[in-house]
């Protein structure tokens, strides 16, 4: 069992985290620029020094076991951690290449998602050196990746209450939403028309989100009879449209996916209206030299004409 982190195990972490990364030996190869019977015998050799079963390969292909798929995000993270550290010390001396990573909340639209995509090749094009890794977090997770340095800037909505330990910069977009339900549950035939007195909503289990503040739960007099909790946006959508919950949905998830399910917002939509602001974070520990300022400006340029 290993007790202690040798460079040697830092290469074969690298070359688990590429062939976990790839879902494959072979997908990996041209990664690692290794031939199949060398991948092979590091993932073995990484196996004994860990004594731990990472992964299965055999005809029904790669498959990371559970343990496996823990040191693979304990490796992610050491990973962007330490890219992170090499380019915010190339930076000290006005060397601008290397690796930067932006992380998104998960369940973004489309058109952010395409937005952050043009805001990337825009800066990959004016510095040259440049690579960035795009990786994507749950809601209850962007302030821990941005605060630990894990990553260099988070792309996602925040409607807590800010910390000091992170800087949040405005995109000036704002991610509106209500309270939905799905065509099958008893309240969706009040899509047109407010609640009937005696329909009380606290009698009607809903799901939640981790990690979203407890004030979107509450309106008025009223209260959600949160039962369960979701860990996105996309896992909401999925217990919602069971027909067994109400619960709390950006309008964009409407629009690009609920419509063609018949999602149906409650009461005309003026049930628990929300408006959740975009922002452009970072920890306070995050050097911003010019790549991350220009970064942050196009992410902000393109992500507000993606709204327009």
């Amino acid at each position: 069992m290993l007790n202690r982190l040798q460079e040697s195990d830092i290469k074969l972490l690298r070359v688990f985290y590429a062939v976990a990364s790839c879902n494959g030996f072979t997908a990996a190869e041209p990664v690692l620029r290794m031939q199949r019977p060398n991948i092979s015998a590091a993932i073995k050799k990484l196996e004994e020094r860990l004594d731990l079963v990472l992964c299965h390969r055999g005809r029904g292909g790669f498959q990371m076991t559970k343990e496996g798929e823990m040191v693979f995000q304990e490796t992610k993270r050491i990973f962007n951690a330490f890219d992170n550290f090499v380019f915010n010390l190339k930076s000290l001396h006005d060397d601008y290449s290397g690796h930067i990573t932006i992380v998104m909340m998960a369940g973004l639209p489309l058109s952010m998602q395409l937005a952050i995509s043009k805001a990337v090749k825009s800066t990959m094009k004016k510095f040259d050196d440049i690579h960035v890794n795009i990786q994507t977090r749950l809601y209850n997770e962007v302030e821990h990746v941005a605060v630990s340095g894990e990553c260099h800037l988070v792309v996602s909505t925040y409607d807590m209450v800010k910390p000091e330990s992170v800087t949040f910069h405005p995109t000036g977009t704002h991610c509106p939403g209500r309270l939905y339900c799905a065509p099958t549950h008893p309240l969706a035939k009040y899509r047109d028309t407010s609640l009937p007195d005696d329909i009380r909503i606290e009698d009607y289990p809903a799901i939640g989100i981790s990690g979203l503040s407890s004030a979107n739960y509450i309106e008025d007099e009223r209260r959600l009879a949160i039962q369960t909790f979701s860990d996105s946006y996309d896992a909401c959508l999925s217990a919602i449209m069971t027909g067994e919950y109400v619960g709390l949905l950006p309008d964009y998830m409407r629009r690009e996916q609920g419509a063609s399910l018949g999602l149906v917002p409650i009461a005309n939509g003026e049930l628990f209206n929300f408006d959740h602001e975009l922002f452009i974070m970072n920890g306070k520990n995050t050097r911003l030299n010019p790549v991350l300022r220009h970064c942050i400006k196009e992410l902000s340029y393109f992500i507000t004409e993606s709204q327009k």
